[in-house]
């Protein structure tokens, strides 16, 4: 379904080069695009999805297909599937997006100063946005509504694993951009497998490219934070704890626990350690495990949990550093919330964290002294995604602390600039 280089005759260098060149004048028409007018592409590309759904399902057979066949594990597997309810929420997605105030042109503060200037702090598109992704079909989708709400050129580079879903996704993208009159350069999706097309977007394709934002695993994440030569809104890995304090509801721990751990294991928010406060051990520990492990879960765990609960599995010092993606969950004692909080601040990607408890006073400390991007009181940790934020749905997850961090959303997709207002103001 992609172009093939050898049609175009161009080498990945040359067809990269065109492609930043497409992207970069796309991205002026469509910073100054209004709102109706991106939304009205929104809606188009929601419409096409759902009616070109049957078409999209077959090409995610044919990536599902050769996934089982180059023996894919099941974690990537589950997040490369579509079914009608995915395709539908991808098309839900991007109008939920088309929903969401127009960030472009916010004034995010103003003030006046004392010799009259008045000064405005305004959002501003970033210009082109780079994506590169694995496994997930839907990030196309994600991706392309997202960067065009922010009033962003995209170029997508999605895994060799979903490159015929990832079409499909994209072939109504463009019949979007085309319906509304915006260019169909605003969104590209890289129209090769070949690995050198990644190298070439982590040199910014002569300037072309502002920012990169990787979605997969480890191995991906590492290579781009270590080559990329412009600017990366990226986590590595999501690390992510649960902790449960004496004061926990036990009910209310144990569905938490199970959901942050189960409901989709093979997300970046699945919780890969349960922290239990030795104070509760008696009351909350075995019925929590019970649970998780009538669920299908493997429990890894310290020495002290194993001698509550004997069919845990011996954990080790590599188990407290996993992120599993599968059925499996690391459990540890500790004691009270200083301890969870000594033990997430040693082992914790700063991805997402969750406390279960009803003292106050514990949930405050945890939100206080634990520096991760997103921290949940009370709730599981499967919460951690832009479109449960009202987002409409998100980019990836930011770890890092310049711009932004926690869900990538419209708003984390511009800048800045100033607007300064004079009356014939001059500088002494």
């Amino acid at each position: 379904m992609l172009d093939t280089l050898e049609r175009k005759g161009e080498d990945i260098a040359a067809l990269m080069r065109r492609l930043g060149e497409n992207a970069r004048a796309a991205a002026h028409p469509l910073a100054i695009a209004s709102a109706g007018k991106k939304n009205a592409a929104l809606e188009a590309m929601a419409e096409a999805i759902l009616r070109r759904g049957e078409e999209i399902l077959a090409a995610n057979a044919i990536d599902m297909a050769n996934g089982q066949k180059a023996g894919l594990a099941g974690s990537f597997l589950d997040r490369l599937n579509l079914n009608p309810d995915r395709v539908r929420a991808m098309a839900d997605g991007i109008r939920a997006i088309a929903e969401l105030r127009d960030p472009v042109g916010d004034v995010i503060a103003e003030w006046d100063r004392p010799n009259g200037l008045h000064i405005e702090r305004v959002r501003t598109p970033l210009g082109v946005i780079g994506v590169i992704y694995e496994s997930r079909p839907n990030v196309t989708a994600d991706a392309g509504a997202l960067s065009l709400k922010a009033g962003n050129a995209v170029i997508l580079r999605g895994g060799s694993d979903s490159v015929n879903s990832s079409a499909a996704i994209h072939a109504c993208l463009a019949q979007g951009l085309r319906k509304a009159g915006l260019p169909e350069e605003a969104i590209q999706l890289v129209p090769t497998t070949d690995r050198a097309a990644v190298g070439e977007m982590l040199k910014g394709l002569d300037g072309a490219i502002d920012v990169i934002v990787p979605r997969g695993g480890r191995s991906l994440v590492e290579r781009i934070q270590k080559e990329a030569r412009v600017p990366v809104f990226a986590h590595l890995e999501g690390i992510c704890h649960v902790y449960v304090d004496r004061s926990a509801k036990p009910d209310m721990a144990i569905a938490i626990a199970v959901n942050a751990k189960m409901r989709r294991t093979g997300i970046c928010g699945a919780a890969e350690t349960l922290l239990v406060d030795r104070a509760a051990a008696s009351t909350h520990l075995v019925p929590i495990l019970d649970a998780l492990a009538a669920a299908g879960c493997e429990i890894r765990a310290d020495r002290k949990t194993r001698a509550l609960y004997p069919a845990a599995k011996p954990a080790t010092e590599a188990d407290w550093v996993t992120e599993y993606l599968d059925a499996i969950i690391s459990v540890k004692l500790v004691d009270g919330v200083g301890g969870a909080i000594d033990h997430i601040e040693r082992f914790s990607s700063h991805h997402t964290e969750a406390i279960v408890a009803e003292d106050a006073a514990a949930v405050q400390r945890f939100f206080n002294e634990i520096d991760s991007a997103i921290l949940l009181a009370n709730a599981s940790t499967q919460f951690a995604d832009g479109g449960e934020f009202g987002m409409g749905a998100e980019i990836g997850i930011a770890t890092g602390k310049m711009h932004a961090r926690g869900p990538v959303g419209v708003e984390q997709l511009t800048s800045f600039k100033y607007r300064v207002r004079g009356s014939g103001h001059v500088r002494p």
